[in-house]
């Protein structure tokens, strides 16, 4: 059975036990004050006609029941009774609404009480049927003479009750109908707030949900309108370094991270993407996003939390297998340019020319092989280097390695891969920059020194140089002055990530139509750097 059919079935129920238990309980409540107004009214009526003078007067004369007769059946049409019957000790009726009654002894059995002194509500069956009575003593001159008996039938009494049951029931049936009408809109109303989903596939999506979050390998919050955390993950505990049995639900989100600006995202409704935010000295890339319901209204918003650190590891890994692959294609390109120069020599019979040849270009590689690997022993970095210089062949660019560079002296502990997207980064935007100029010659130059406490990167090239007006903008993520890559914009941005994580800090000098260099420090050990304050910075020429 479904939900909404249990949540109509449950309620129409529920009002149907509500509406019989209100109906006989409202009956027998009216039914018992009824009597009482009934009885009271009776007693009431009774007790004044026993202390009416011409009534006590009358039991003294030679026919009391010619002078009490009138009178008892004009009170008795005035108080809607149905008999007043007055009689003597003997219970002798002086009156009785069937005038053949008089004189005749009074039926019933309850005037004993009465003869004791005492005003009575009773029930008993008389001449007329079954009636509530209420019965008062006459007394005169201290004692009892007789007896007042007024009374209602209780077949007028069901009637009168007969008709507030019937009105009872009509009251009883609207409000069955009106549950059922609030049952239907009810079941229906909780249908579309759960999507008309039953509840075991509630509880599957809560736990599918749960496992889902719990997988995310970024850190996960959300918030209601009121700012209050109603999602968090077991990734956003580590990242708040908020021990997994703490209970973050319910906080409010200020408690718990300052700056997040979901507040603006909830009061706005525009979502955010890729932006920085420090949390104990880690730089997380935050996305941003609102929460809407139905109606297209913000009902919270959710945010996401990457370290950055880790997405500069993956495009520095990236970047590294690019460097690769280029530096393969370069010295496929310019080896086949060579195989076929030597196939023309030994073809055309110039076996001299083709020994001067390979003499020539395997003194020229092996020279610039045996250099890097006396000056810069680390075969990570000297192999990379050596796929640039075969890369700056193909793109017809002079790139040299300066020889006085060495840079043996490397400490373990500074990443090779972060060097390496320093230089290669460094040098690919030197590339870039000499390829878009007009000059014929067209250079790029490398520096590398282990001199001092620093280590030391300067790469110049001949480009067009940089607008003064960018500045320190060209280390932004996604910015580029080059259209030529899609993934322009990348590569300064990752060295100045490199740098930070290394605690270095790069300047770099321009001259517009001159070129720029760019110069690299970054201590062999943490705290070592000459520079005051680590970062980067420009100098302008």
């Amino acid at each position: 059975m479904r939900l909404h059919t249990k949540l109509m079935l449950g309620i129409f129920i529920l009002i149907i036990l509500i509406g019989g238990i209100f109906e006989i309980t409202f009956k027998n409540i009216m039914e018992s004050n009824l009597k009482h107004e009934k009885g009271t009214k009776a007693l009431s009526v009774a007790q004044s006609i026993s202390n009416m003078p011409e009534i006590q007067k009358a039991f003294s004369s030679s026919d009391p029941a010619a002078i009490i007769q009138p009178l008892a059946e004009k009170i008795r049409k005035q108080v809607g009774a149905e008999f007043i019957v007055i009689g003597n000790r003997n219970e002798i009726r002086y009156s009785h609404p069937d005038p053949n009654r008089i004189g005749q002894k009074m039926v019933g059995g309850d005037n004993a009480r009465v003869f004791k002194g005492e005003s009575v509500i009773s029930e008993s069956i008389g001449t007329l049927g079954p009636s509530l009575r209420g019965k008062a003593p006459i007394i005169s001159a201290g004692k009892i003479i007789g007896v007042v008996s007024v009374g209602y039938l209780q077949t007028d009494i069901e009637k009168e009750v007969a008709k507030i049951r019937s009105k009872i029931f009509i009251t009883t049936m609207i409000i069955l109908l009106g549950g059922l009408l609030a049952a239907l809109l009810i079941s229906l109303n909780i249908k579309r707030a759960i999507f008309g989903l039953e509840p075991k596939e509630i509880a599957w999506m809560y736990q599918e949900k749960h496992a889902i979050l719990e997988s995310i390998h970024e850190g996960i919050i959300a918030i209601d309108t009121d700012g209050r955390i109603t999602v968090v993950n077991e990734t956003a505990h580590k990242i708040l370094s908020v021990p997994s049995d703490v209970l973050l639900r319910g906080r409010r989100i200020d408690d718990v991270l300052k700056n997040t600006h979901l507040y603006e995202v909830v009061r706005t409704g525009q979502a955010e993407y890729d932006r920085e935010l420090t949390i104990s000295d880690e730089v997380f890339l935050v996305n941003r996003i609102p929460i809407f319901n139905k109606k297209e209204e913000v009902i919270g918003a959710v945010a996401s939390f990457r370290n950055k650190s880790e997405l500069s590891n993956l495009m520095q890994e990236l970047s590294h297998v690019k460097a690769y692959a280029e530096g393969l294609r370069a010295q496929t390109h310019e080896y086949s340019n060579r195989l076929y120069t030597l196939l023309g020599l030994i073809q055309l019979g110039s076996y001299k020319e083709a020994i001067d040849f390979i003499s020539k270009e395997v003194d020229v590689t092996q020279g610039f092989i045996s250099f890097l690997m006396k000056e810069i022993p680390d075969p990570i970095i000297a192999g990379f280097i050596l796929g640039k210089a075969s890369l700056s062949s193909e793109l017809k660019i002079n790139f040299t390695i300066d020889r006085e560079s060495s840079f043996s002296d490397v400490p373990e502990e500074i990443s090779r891969d972060a060097l390496v997207t320093i230089i290669g980064n460094l040098v690919n935007n030197a590339f870039e920059a000499v390829r878009e100029n007009e000059k014929e010659q067209k250079k790029v130059s490398l520096f590398l020194t282990d001199l001092g406490k620093d280590l030391i990167i300067e790469i110049e090239d001949n480009g067009k140089g940089i607008d003064t007006s960018m500045g320190e903008q060209i280390f932004q993520a996604g910015f580029s002055t080059k259209s030529r890559h899609s993934n322009a914009g990348i590569g300064l941005s990752l060295v100045k990530e490199s740098i930070r994580v290394l605690g270095g800090n790069i300047t770099f000098s321009t001259q517009e139509g001159e070129g720029t260099i760019f110069t690299v420090a970054i201590p062999k050990h943490r705290g070592c750097l000459n520079e005051a304050e680590l970062g980067y910075r420009s100098v302008n020429s």
